[in-house]
């Protein structure tokens, strides 16, 4: 998926502005957080990137975690103010979905990392568990119910252990690649990678 040039400039959809509810906020500190916004563009759905602590406003019901470099992310995060915020709406049970770097940020415990983010995701996940950029692949899966969809892995992470409270939805080659768990999906592939609106729809529909 290519992502228009005007997602370059743009903060937030059309009608981000007047909406005073159902608002996605799209963490926008680093990674492929326009890929995110393209979608929701296409679904009719309202958003706005989240750069600063202040943007996070009443208008937003669900918050989206993109793919990109989670250590940084996390670095971000704190830097920003924007942590806390997107902290308490996981902990009110509201909708959070992860992709890739988003799933490291929401899960309770790291394999190979000493950090833990939002520590909200009952699993353990592997950093970089398919190699670096060269270990990054294509191929068709499920989430759920969703079947036939495209999965797109750059560096992605895997789930090594699931917990109770999660859920398993995607599997490649064994692999453990998509958790739901409540209002939060996570994905180690990228959905906004891909024409596949799907998984989108379901998490606008929690």
């Amino acid at each position: 998926m290519v992502v228009a040039v005007e997602y370059i400039s743009k903060e937030e959809s059309d009608d981000a502005e007047s909406a005073q509810h159902g608002v996605t906020g799209i963490l926008a500190v680093q990674g492929a957080f326009a890929e995110h916004a393209a979608v929701l563009d296409k679904l009719g759905a309202p958003w706005k990137l989240l750069r600063a602590a202040e943007d996070f406003d009443d208008s937003i019901d669900r918050v989206i975690l993109p793919g990109g470099e989670s250590t940084t992310q996390g670095k971000l995060l704190h830097s920003t103010g924007l942590f806390e915020p997107i902290a308490a709406h996981i902990a009110a049970g509201k909708p959070v979905f992860g992709t890739c770097a988003g799933m490291i940020l929401l899960a309770r415990r790291l394999e190979n990392d000493d950090n833990v983010y939002f520590g909200a995701l009952d699993a353990t996940v592997r950093r970089n568990a398919y190699g670096r950029q060269l270990g990054s692949f294509a191929g068709v899966g499920s989430f759920g119910d969703i079947t036939d969809f495209p999965l797109v892995f750059i560096r992605g992470p895997f789930v090594s252990e699931v917990g109770p409270d999660a859920t398993v939805e995607s599997e490649v080659n064994g692999d453990i690649v998509g958790l739901r768990q409540g209002n939060i999906i996570a994905t180690a592939f990228h959905p906004e990678l891909t024409s596949d609106t799907r998984i989108h729809e379901l998490f606008l529909g929690l």
